[in-house]
């Protein structure tokens, strides 16, 4: 296999398609008695993440563009409406995937996560938070590492150093972050019940005496650095480079997949543009795994 964007959309699509002949109950549902649909759930999933990694935020000028350069890889391209309907809802298809192609790396099993959220920005103007749909989902919070304020959503991901999510959660903008980990950890045992001994580094927002207990409790060690008035923690020299780490990961969704631009106006279109992101990082990551390349969360292979 080579690194180009066609080369990984032929990986997924036939990776996504034994997926769903072995899981059938993965497939959005759809009545038994009616027209089938031309565009399969793999082709549907494969064009989603070939929209993330070239860069497409509008829907519309997406379609645009397949239909004049992507013939020769889709026998038939859906108008936007129906396009957008199908992806919101084949958002458990599209967990099902990121699961399926982090497991297929070499760095699922790696012995180090890392942790931290970044905002997911929904609005700006005084009545999108008063109109929005997203609204009551959505909040007002605080960005302390861009200094800013900021309506709309926080990402929280779990991921190894190599920028492999591992998991995920989409809370209100002032959501606790230490809450939030414990109930990914709590939605999904087998994460830690297969990983004993699991070291997860954080920075300073990460800390009790409770809540490094119930880390404990599943197997995880947590590193953070020392917050003001405690004793010195250990590990404090991995802290630096590591918090750069999460940092680097969080602005390759933001930068380079569009993270913040994801235009969706609902709760079921903001989760399905932020997983569509989510899968195609996963996905390039899986993909230069399989193709021996030395940087592994690289996507300038794919933009283009």
């Amino acid at each position: 296999m080579t690194t180009d964007i066609d080369t990984l959309a032929t990986a997924l699509y036939v990776r996504t398609d034994d997926l769903l002949k072995a899981a059938p109950h993965l497939a959005p549902w759809r009545p038994k008695v009616g027209l089938q649909p031309r565009l399969t759930d793999a082709e549907l999933v494969t064009m989603a993440v070939m929209q993330a990694l070239l860069g497409f935020t509008s829907e519309a000028r997406w379609l645009r563009h397949a239909r004049a350069h992507l013939g020769h890889l889709f026998r038939y391209l859906p108008r936007q409406p129906g396009y957008n309907k199908r992806l919101r809802k084949s958002s458990d298809l599209v967990k099902a995937v990121i699961r399926l192609l982090a497991v297929d790396t070499t760095l699922w099993t790696d012995d180090v996560w890392v942790v931290d959220s970044t905002p997911v920005e929904c609005g700006r103007s005084r009545e999108t938070a008063q109109r929005s749909d997203l609204a009551g989902w959505a909040e007002y919070g605080y960005c302390a590492s861009h200094s800013r304020f900021f309506w709309g959503l926080r990402l929280h991901l779990v991921c190894t150093p190599g920028g492999l999510p591992v998991a995920f959660a989409l809370t209100g903008a002032k959501a606790d972050e230490r809450a939030t980990l414990l109930d990914i950890l709590d939605t999904d045992p087998a994460l830690t019940a297969e990983r004993p001994g699991q070291v997860l580094i954080a920075d300073r927002h990460y800390y009790g005496r409770v809540f490094e207990r119930d880390l404990a409790d599943v197997g995880v060690e947590l590193l953070r650095p020392t917050r003001k008035g405690e004793a010195e923690r250990p590990g404090a020299t991995l802290f630096k480079p590591l918090r750069q780490t999460i940092e680097s990961i969080n602005q390759t969704l933001k930068a380079q997949l569009d993270l913040e631009r994801h235009g969706g106006r609902t709760p079921a279109g903001v989760i399905a543009r932020v997983l569509q992101r989510i899968l195609a990082l996963t996905a390039a990551i899986w993909h230069n795994d399989h193709t021996g390349q030395p940087i592994m969360r690289s996507l300038t292979a794919y933009d283009h």
